[in-house]
């Protein structure tokens, strides 16, 4: 969502404005520096008071919070988790819940991923008394994902199943539930619950601002691009890692690579796999000198300079690339030619898989493997370095001046463009331009689980 936002103008009187229930998976794209415009706003609505936005945000240290100013000259009453929300691989199941009527903390309730919050860095729960100046302020619209008075507060990042209760206080029981398999936090994707007037349920599997609650309360986009994500609470797709220290500039939820100026950056998915077989696209829309393959996780946790990239790692990882000139570079040693036609372009979309089973790589582009390749038979693919076969790999890349290149790791977008037309895909998980070779799929949580 980066400088996209949602709002909606026809709220009327609350059900009750004393209680309510906002919950919603989100997935963060990026850890802000700190400052007056690293807070995001997940939902709210201007008060009366002129620069200050009440309702339900991510705070400048990634706390879970709730702002209000129950009137002009009352001052804030800011409540913050002491939990911080730093994982750009996950989705957090955020919930809070206000009554009150209730007893001094009591009155709010927060949960993150199923879980009571009971620690505070900042906690005014005892003094929340209405939505009226917060949420419920019929005179300003409704705003998800930014928007504030002054500064905008964007959040960047995705938003799923988004709930919001007039009138019913419910927990984040009603929205979730504990796998007795695995212990993990899994959405309820159909919660019986009363929405009361102003409530809705907006992003239900997908980006529809259509709201499914049956109170007709629908949003409209305010500004920006609301693109479909295949990336789901049930389903984490990878994507480009920004806490890689070298990495370059991030986009489109972290798909994008972008650089503005003449220096190397390289960078590597988010997800790494160590078995099974895998398949992403990258499509290098402009710039010079890009490079695709493939890294072990540990040189990609390790800080690594540029010499670390296209040489030999200090900390004995290993690296797997393909430079536009068709030449493969292992640990900054040429291995030669990859194989005949194995150059690309501005423009092309490269296809990368890696069979971690067999222990092979495959390179290719525009729908044709190169060195006459076929990764769903086994034959053409480039052999893993044997020492490495026991290793966690990921996608990795190189960029270099200004430019930009988009992955596609199952979303089916290049950058913010969908892509032309589905190729076939077997497992079913993801959706690529090109076809996805049978056995392979795509890099994600169920992906690892084939």
């Amino acid at each position: 969502m980066a400088s996209t936002y949602l709002t909606e103008t026809t709220l009327g009187t609350a059900t009750d404005a004393t209680k309510f229930t906002y919950s919603a998976w989100v997935k963060r794209s990026d850890i802000p520096a700190g400052g007056s415009g690293d807070y995001a706003l997940l939902m709210g609505s201007r008060p009366t008071h002129q620069d200050s936005s009440g309702g339900v945000w991510l705070w400048q240290n990634g706390e879970f919070a709730f702002y209000d100013y129950p009137s002009a000259n009352a001052g804030a009453l800011t409540t913050r988790t002491s939990a911080k929300l730093f994982d750009l691989n996950a989705w957090y199941h955020l919930v809070v819940a206000g009554d009150a009527s209730q007893s001094g903390t009591d009155k709010l309730k927060f949960y993150i991923n199923g879980e009571l919050q009971t620690a505070f860095d900042e906690d005014n729960r005892s003094s929340f008394a209405t939505l009226a100046h917060s949420i419920h302020d019929t005179n300003y619209p409704v705003q998800i994902g930014g928007r504030d008075y002054a500064v905008h507060y964007y959040f960047n990042g995705y938003m799923s199943h988004v709930h919001f209760i007039d009138g019913t206080a419910y927990p984040a029981s009603t929205f979730g539930s504990t796998d007795a398999t695995t212990g993990e936090w899994r959405i309820n994707t159909n919660p019986s619950v009363t929405y009361g007037n102003n409530g809705f349920f907006i992003l239900k599997d997908g980006n529809s601002v259509t709201d499914q609650s049956g109170e007709g309360n629908n949003f409209t986009v305010g500004g920006g691009t609301l693109t479909k994500s295949e990336d789901n609470p049930s389903n984490v797709f990878a994507t480009w890692n920004p806490l890689n220290p070298t990495n370059p500039d991030f986009a489109n939820g972290n798909n994008t690579l972008t650089r503005s100026s003449n220096s190397w950056k390289p960078a590597w998915t988010t997800i790494g796999a160590s078995s099974g077989k895998y398949y992403c696209e990258i499509d290098w829309d402009s710039g010079s000198n890009f490079t695709v393959g493939f890294s072990t996780a540990d040189v990609a946790s390790s800080n690594p300079t540029l010499e670390d990239l296209v040489g030999n790692p200090s900390n004995g990882g290993y690296i797997t690339v393909l430079y536009e000139n068709g030449v493969i570079y292992n640990n900054g040693s040429s291995a030669g030619a990859y194989g005949s036609g194995s150059t690309y372009v501005t423009g092309d979309i490269m296809m990368l898989a890696m069979d971690l089973d067999n222990n092979k790589f495959y390179f290719g582009k525009n729908g044709t493997w190169f060195n006459s390749a076929d990764p769903a038979n086994n034959t053409g693919g480039y052999a893993i370095n044997a020492s490495y076969t026991n290793s966690t790999w990921c996608f990795a890349a190189v960029v270099y001046g200004t430019g930009s290149w988009h992955g596609n790791f199952g979303n089916g977008y290049f950058g913010s463009t969908q892509i032309a037309s589905a190729g076939t895909n077997a497992s079913n998980i993801g959706i690529f331009e090109y076809d996805v070779p049978n056995g392979f799929t795509a890099l994600s949580t169920k992906g690892l689980n084939e």
